[in-house]
């Protein structure tokens, strides 16, 4: 039976996709700060679709844990998805570096930590997937959110080049372009109905990404039209608009 890790599954889109690969006949290895949160559902799982679901203590800014945290999976996974990030709040982190090293550090720093330890594995056994959830936010720089706009830009960036290299040793790199989702980091916001996904969307495209080994995907197919129109937008234009 193949295993899948899921780092940061704690989160809402996490939780929806445990739940997929765990009706595929995935076993999972959810791995957050505060696993003990996640018992509930590794009960759920378990039961309700007869797998080995198993809890993981796992930090994205304990950099220097993340190699041991790799080498105590028992298994180790066939695929591995990077799910945790961190909105935070653009306006507080103009004047706080704590919030804006927060934001960059979650988001980009934390995640090329682990995926660096899990990519050099997979290079080593000639196999394996591994699923980068990043957003459309990274394509343009907007004044509402850029440092977090930045990081993402930053791992999509970094999720091409590792595709480009694990290419070559048979592992499969997949990057998913989420616009808005409804979930508890995006439940302050109000967000347009039409052009909003669930966090299921996410969970069915990551599943489909990784099994037809699909290179960049968005949930809601139309967010690669918007950002197209966005992007063509002149900068000496774009700079007035409020964003």
């Amino acid at each position: 039976m193949p295993t899948v890790l899921i780092l940061g599954a704690a989160s809402d889109m996490a939780v929806a996709i445990a739940k997929k690969y765990a009706s595929k006949g995935f076993n999972v290895q959810l791995a957050a700060r505060n696993p003990s949160r996640l018992q509930a559902l590794q009960s759920d799982l378990n039961i309700r679709y007869n797998i080995n679901c198993t809890l993981h203590e796992f930090d994205a800014l304990n950099y220097e844990s993340h190699q041991a945290f790799f080498d105590r999976l028992a298994p180790k996974p066939d695929q591995t998805i990077c799910v945790f990030g961190y909105l935070g709040d653009n306006e507080t982190a103009r004047t706080n570096w704590s919030e804006s090293a927060k934001i960059i550090h979650t988001n980009y720093t934390g995640a090329v930590s682990i995926l660096n330890v899990v990519s050099n594995y997979y290079a080593s056994q000639k196999s394996g997937i591994i699923v980068g959830i990043s957003s459309v936010a990274g394509e343009r720089g907007r004044q509402s959110n850029y440092l977090y706009g930045s990081a993402k830009a930053g791992f999509t960036a970094y999720l091409s080049g590792l595709r480009n290299r694990m290419f070559h040793e048979n592992v499969h790199v997949a990057s998913i372009q989420p616009g808005f989702v409804y979930t508890a980091m995006t439940a302050n916001m109000k967000l347009p109905p039409l052009l909003t996904a669930k966090p299921e969307d996410v969970a069915n495209t990551v599943f489909k990404a990784a099994t037809k080994k699909k290179n960049t995907v968005y949930v809601k197919w139309f967010w690669r039209w918007i950002m197209l129109i966005i992007k063509s937008v002149p900068e000496f234009m774009f700079k007035k608009l409020k964003l």
